[in-house]
């Protein structure tokens, strides 16, 4: 994908847009979607509007009672017990939605953990690349016949300004020489992104496109590994724990960019993009703030996507996708 692709188209929505505005009208009467995460922050959000527009949403929980106390009150929703981290967790969730779905419209990967304590999960991999990339990565490749069969899916990724911390670590991926929480969490949206670009190139001759993107800063569940201390150094809170950061985004908010990926028409014939507030972002400088937006050109680069496609089919076993 070029990188003359990657440039804003002017879109009627902006940051202050919500998920109401966004899919305002819409309606998703026969689409079945699924949302990880979907039953908190942005990604309850996203699950909301989809079922409001009349979607069937099924929703992959590692809680699943606490997925179905939050959805109670909205129709159309399906949890089944799903922890991204556990690849086997995965591979059982994909086998029950294979067997109640015949197509998926959408894939929205809205869960996430952000800043974690070190962790090591199933072969010794780095917790927020397992949960955040391997997790998801695994996920769609299972139900890509699903979405090739929808004639037209999108799948979407949250990424995150957090990519511009770091490339993907090459040399060491899973932090076996020193572990850093924020370059980890910073290597996890890199592959996040990079993981779209190589799915929609797959994905394209079969009608199945995909995005990823930057939500926004809120503050959410995301934040639960951070101390309160460690929020307000950063100046996102006040002590009582109130967001006193400037360009905060409600979750309302930060649902919006997903949602506008999802179905805007505006997209129509594109795909391997990466967006923010509502609209296709451009490419920013190496040096650039984090805060001042755009995507780093390592994480749309279509040679590194393949590459880490490849080391994770490798890692997960993942049923190869074909062109």
């Amino acid at each position: 994908m070029p990188t003359t692709h990657q440039q804003p188209l002017g879109t009627p929505f902006s940051a202050a847009s919500t998920a109401e505005d966004v899919t305002a009208g819409l309606d998703l009467s026969g689409k079945t979607a699924l949302v990880t995460g979907g039953y908190s922050g942005l990604g309850l959000e996203t699950t909301r509007a989809l079922a409001t527009a009349g979607a069937r949403v099924i929703v992959p929980a590692r809680r699943p009672a606490a997925a179905r106390a939050a959805l109670k009150e909205v129709p159309g929703c399906e949890v089944i017990p799903m922890d991204l981290a556990d690849l086997d967790s995965v591979r059982a969730a994909t086998a029950r939605i294979r067997d109640a779905a015949d197509r998926l419209d959408l894939l929205m990967a809205v869960a996430g953990v952000m800043a974690t304590p070190e962790r090591r999960v199933g072969p010794g991999w780095e917790g927020q690349l397992a949960t955040n990339h391997l997790g998801h990565f695994l996920l769609a490749s299972e139900l890509y016949p699903l979405l090739a069969a929808a004639d037209g899916a999108r799948v979407v990724v949250n990424s995150s300004a957090g990519h511009t911390l770091t490339d993907i670590r090459w040399h060491d991926p899973h932090f076996r020489t020193g572990y850093d929480k924020w370059l980890a969490y910073g290597q996890s949206k890199t592959a996040n992104a990079l993981f779209a670009v190589h799915l929609d190139t797959l994905g394209h001759p079969h009608g199945v496109r995909a995005f990823t993107l930057h939500p926004g800063k809120i503050i959410t569940g995301l934040q639960r590994e951070m101390t309160l201390q460690e929020q307000i150094d950063r100046g996102w809170v006040d002590e009582h724990g109130t967001v006193i950061g400037i360009d905060f985004k409600t979750p309302l908010q930060g649902a919006a960019t997903g949602l506008w990926a999802a179905t805007s028409p505006l997209l129509d014939h594109r795909g391997g993009l990466y967006l923010e507030n509502c609209d296709i972002a451009r490419v920013s400088a190496p040096d650039e703030p984090m805060d001042d937006g755009g995507v780093r050109a390592y994480a749309i680069d279509p040679d590194s996507a393949a590459r880490l496609w490849e080391l994770s089919v490798a890692a997960t076993a993942a049923t190869p996708i074909t062109r």
